[in-house]
């Protein structure tokens, strides 16, 4: 598949794992996803799950195209060590308070399949890398 038609096949894929995941836990589990903070009760629901899934994805892609214009022989390699240390990050407020212990699984599942499918998926082969490569 051409670069052109796997990454936003990635994008929607890394967008969907998500709301999937939420959905196992919220309605079919029960288990309402929720960060209180204080007197203050963020609701988890699909939208917001799937913007910021949409955010990390669109953004992830951005990067890569500009790492691939700039840095074109190590770009892969750069997105990938960024991505990771943003994973490792984006687990930071997974160890405050607010949150019960199925909120804080539910959240760490969506941030390993949104990694898990953006880092392999958009890295790929490089556009025209390789015999008989598809032009990105």
């Amino acid at each position: 598949m051409s670069t052109r038609r796997r990454r936003p096949a990635v994008t929607v894929l890394a967008v969907l794992v998500p709301v999937l995941v939420w959905l196992v836990a919220d309605p079919l589990l029960g288990h309402r996803l929720r960060i209180v903070d204080g007197e203050q009760t963020l609701d988890i629901g699909a939208v917001p799950v799937a913007v910021v899934a949409l955010v990390a994805s669109l953004s992830g892609w951005g990067l890569l195209a500009a790492l691939e214009r700039l840095a074109a022989p190590r770009a892969r390699a750069v997105r990938t060590a960024v991505a990771g240390a943003l994973l490792v990050v984006s687990f930071l407020p997974l160890t405050g308070e607010g949150m019960d212990g199925g909120t804080r699984a539910a959240l760490a599942l969506m941030h390993l399949a949104v990694a898990g499918v953006l880092i392999p998926g958009l890295g790929g082969r490089p556009p025209g890398a390789g015999a008989g490569a598809a032009p990105g």
